[in-house]
């Protein structure tokens, strides 16, 4: 740097020329580049951080569900119940040709009816009788008439009041339902004593449907999961998984080995025992049974 100054103070005083000062030598120490080997290495550790980081969350989402598939089915289940509610009728009928009389037969037919009742275990307050109905009975007669100029004969049909029938019933509501089942095919023995009584047939009903229609719910939908089970296990290796909906349909309560169905549902109530039938239309996740263990990485 002194032989810098030195020489260039000689030039400007015009003591040596250009020719003779000898070229300036950069003696510093030359810049420093960077090193391309250092980077490349650094640039290949990103990569390959970066390519084991997709590995792994690609293995993490094979393991977990890929998009779900929703498998519809139809489950079922049946249980036989006995009714322990009946509802009986007796019709009571009377005839006589003066309305007020008609009306008495009648009183005194539902007395009988009531007492049979009772004397059969019958209690009061479980025995309803309900408004009379008198109506007029009317019979056809033919009579025979003479015009009075022709003298010719005319015959015409005319009706004519015969009397009144009175009608009456008496309604038997108990949980007894054997007792009132055997008053009702013994009651037709106040027949001999001149009262005209008629038995209906029995309505039998089951008064805890509501508590029983969750059960059946819950063994449909358990009739459905095991009907998914099996189709699916035979299809291959996937199971039913989480339940995503669950539609109970009608419930059909039928007579005792009858599977009638119906739309709006059916509701015996003709039998003592009945079969109640429930469908559930049940929906499942389908998940696929995937092997757990990590694949092995290559050499």
């Amino acid at each position: 740097m002194i032989q810098n100054k030195i020489e260039r103070n000689l030039l400007i005083a015009g003591k040596v020329s250009m020719s003779e000062i000898p070229p300036i030598i950069n003696t510093s120490e030359p810049k420093k580049f960077l090193n391309f080997r250092v980077v490349g290495v650094l640039v290949f550790s990103l990569c390959m951080v970066w390519a084991t980081a997709i590995a792994a969350k690609t293995w993490h989402d094979v393991r977990k569900q890929r998009d779900k598939q929703i498998m519809r089915v139809t489950g079922s289940a049946s249980k036989r119940i006995e009714s322990d509610l009946i509802e009986w009728t007796a019709s009571i009928s009377t005839f006589d040709p003066d309305r007020i009389a008609a009306y008495k037969k009648l009183r005194d037919a539902r007395e009988e009816v009531v007492a049979f009742l009772k004397s059969q275990g019958i209690k009061a307050e479980e025995i309803k009788p309900l408004s009379s109905n008198i109506s007029e009975e009317y019979e056809t007669v033919q009579e025979t008439e003479v015009l009075p100029v022709s003298n010719a004969t005319v015959r015409r049909s005319i009706q004519k009041l015969k009397g009144y029938n009175a009608t009456e019933a008496v309604t038997v509501t108990s949980k007894d339902v054997a007792l009132v089942e055997k008053a009702s095919r013994e009651i037709t023995s106040l027949l001999e004593k001149g009262v005209n009584v008629e038995s209906q047939l029995p309505n039998y009903h089951y008064t805890k449907l509501s508590d029983l229609k969750v059960e059946m719910l819950a063994a449909a939908a358990a009739d459905a999961r095991l009907r998914a089970e099996q189709i699916l296990q035979s299809a291959g290796k996937a199971k039913p998984g989480r339940l995503v909906s669950a539609d109970m349909g009608i419930i059909n309560i039928n007579p005792a080995n009858s599977t009638a169905t119906s739309v709006e549902g059916n509701n015996d109530k003709s039998s003592f025992e009945k079969d109640i039938i429930t469908v559930v239309r049940a929906q499942f996740e389908v998940n696929e049974i995937v092997d757990a263990t990590p694949p092995t990485p290559s050499k």
